[in-house]
């Protein structure tokens, strides 16, 4: 019998509000920067204000782990090496090398690369798991979404496009981000998924504050007022929610079956960007958006039917 977290059309619904939250944090981001006066170069203070976010967002789900969900949050010497290895990959080597990468890109190829996530973990997925590899299906599918962003982002007439250190960092997130998917799933067979992720936020954090600290020591007494702290609240509590939902899902599903969800995260930062903060939402973007939703219908949908053949057959 399924669990209601393997039902192809629940998965749907999850996963969409998941990377809808996930989108939403790059408006606040840039509000949180223009608010507390943060520079693009300002590597030191992006970092301390990141290793705050996740350092609250764990906080925040060891709390509600413990007094909500009723689940221990007790740490053992196995459960400290697990989590660190987690957190090393998941929150602080992802977001390491995304910040400053994406300080030193441009926003075009930023969002172009971090939909290339989605591509690491479903090829990683299928070296790593028997019952997840690639076909011709996953592959259309991965084509469709891929194409979606780059459609989404295509640089005007006259943008340069090329590759330095920035772009080299930001698929090192890429990369960091489906290692930490795929440690995060195997871990979740073990371990509470929700303790499991706030260990995991709060160890990373430490490294994001530190590294931060090294870079910039003036940083660590940013210029908070009710508002910066309200958007700081938001972007912990969307980590919190989105990182368990996202680890539940994958706890009960193929990488193959959400991987592809992770396209919607720039497009709706793109869209929501534009009511948010009153951008201009692009054509090419709503032709992205709908190069995305077919990929992932044409995947659920006929991974649904595949299921049910199962079934029946049984």
């Amino acid at each position: 019998m399924q669990n209601i977290f393997q039902r192809p059309w629940t998965v749907a619904l999850l996963a969409i509000i998941n990377t809808l939250l996930w989108g939403s944090a790059f408006p606040f981001i840039k509000l949180s920067y223009e608010k507390l006066d943060i520079q693009s170069n300002e590597y030191g203070q992006q970092l301390l204000f990141a290793g705050e976010r996740f350092l609250l967002a764990g906080i925040l789900l060891l709390i509600i782990s413990q007094t909500v969900l009723k689940r221990s949050v007790r740490l053992t010497r196995e459960k400290v090496k697990a989590y660190a290895h987690l957190g090393s990959f998941l929150t602080f080597l992802q977001y390491l090398f995304f910040y400053i990468g994406l300080s030193i890109s441009t926003g075009v190829q930023g969002s172009i690369i971090a939909g290339s996530t989605s591509f690491f973990q479903m090829a990683l997925a299928h070296f790593r798991y028997e019952d997840d590899k690639l076909n011709r299906l996953k592959g259309f599918a991965l084509t469709f979404g891929f194409s979606g962003i780059v459609i989404a982002n295509w640089p005007a007439t006259g943008s340069e496009v090329g590759f330095g250190l920035g772009e080299i960092l930001l698929i090192l997130a890429m990369v960091s981000g489906a290692f930490g998917n795929l440690i995060a799933k195997d871990y979740a067979s073990k371990y509470d998924v929700a303790p499991m992720t706030a260990w995991a936020m709060v160890i990373g954090s430490i490294g994001l504050l530190l590294i931060g600290y090294m870079l910039d020591p003036s940083g660590v007494s940013m210029p908070y007022t009710g508002q910066t702290l309200a958007f700081l609240f938001y972007l912990a509590m969307l980590s919190a929610i989105g990182f368990t939902l996202w680890n539940t899902l994958m706890k009960y599903n193929p990488v193959s079956r959400v991987s592809l969800y992770i396209f919607l995260v720039p497009l709706f930062g793109v869209m929501l960007s534009g009511v948010l903060l009153g951008e201009t939402i692009p054509w090419n973007a709503v032709v992205g958006l709908g190069f995305v939703i077919v990929g992932i219908y044409l995947s659920t949908y006929f991974q649904g039917r595949r299921t049910k053949k199962r079934q029946n057959v049984v």
